[in-house]
């Protein structure tokens, strides 16, 4: 247990069967620890939403915190995709909150599946699958001027289409690795001067003020990690309305 990389070890608790898929192998149903960690997240935001959603006259704690979290994103949608916004804000909400709750029950001692990059590869190509969706639907062909933007010289763009094209490829990467990398190395510090706390605290007077010094900031990381927990989920969020931006106002870019 005092293996920092200990954490975030997958583990299957519930035992399930094989499927075996064409040109994908063999696909494990069981539930792991990952999968329940999601499951809980996506539970805890219909049991938070159907207790916030009450109207009341005197908004309390929960319709508080709910309307100002409904609020921001509703703002972020507005402010970067304009009046078009409000057709995605479902989809861009419901990806901040799941991977908000994700990375709060991290902190409660629950599995942090944000932690994992399969998960948030997933998180990062349904991003870009759905804004490929939306470029096609509304644009039609016109969904390739992204790659060639308007107002260049002609010989500019057989540099310019492949790194757009790159670009463009490379984005449920960026995606992925920054909120993976976050939750991964916050989790791997706080668990590294957690252990200094234990360690340094059997070496008498001297280790004891070492031990004091790594709770405290064990103490500064924690809140630090809150901080950063919300942070990359509102981050996930503008980056995924910037995206859809892009598509949404094809013939401005």
């Amino acid at each position: 247990m005092a293996d920092p990389m200990h954490q975030f070890q997958i583990q299957t608790l519930v035992p399930g069967p094989k499927v075996p898929v064409p040109g994908l192998g063999v696909i494990d149903l069981s539930i792991t620890n990952s999968v329940a960690a999601m499951l809980l997240a996506a539970t805890l935001i219909v049991v938070f939403y159907a207790l916030a959603a009450k109207k009341a006259v005197v908004p309390g704690r929960l319709q508080t915190i709910g309307e100002m979290l409904y609020g921001l994103v509703d703002g972020l949608a507005a402010s970067i995709i304009g009046h078009d916004g409000k057709k995605y804000l479902p989809f861009v909400f419901t990806l901040f909150a799941f991977v908000l709750f994700m990375n709060l029950q991290g902190m409660f001692l629950v599995f942090t599946a944000t932690s994992q990059l399969a998960v948030t590869l997933t998180l990062g190509l349904m991003v870009i699958l759905t804004v490929v969706g939306v470029g096609f639907a509304k644009n039609g062909l016109k969904f390739f001027k992204l790659f060639a933007p308007s107002g260049v010289p002609w010989p500019l763009y057989f540099l310019l289409v492949p790194i757009e094209i790159l670009s463009f490829l490379i984005r449920p990467v960026t995606l992925a690795l920054r909120l993976f990398g976050n939750m991964l190395g916050g989790h791997v510090v706080l668990k590294i001067f957690a252990g200094f706390v234990v360690a340094l605290g059997g070496l008498g007077l001297l280790g004891w003020a070492g031990a004091l010094v790594a709770l405290l900031s064990v103490t500064a990381l924690t809140a630090l990690e809150f901080m950063v927990a919300f942070l990359q989920a509102f981050v996930f969020a503008v980056l995924t309305c910037v995206y859809l931006n892009d598509v949404v106002h094809l013939d401005s870019h």
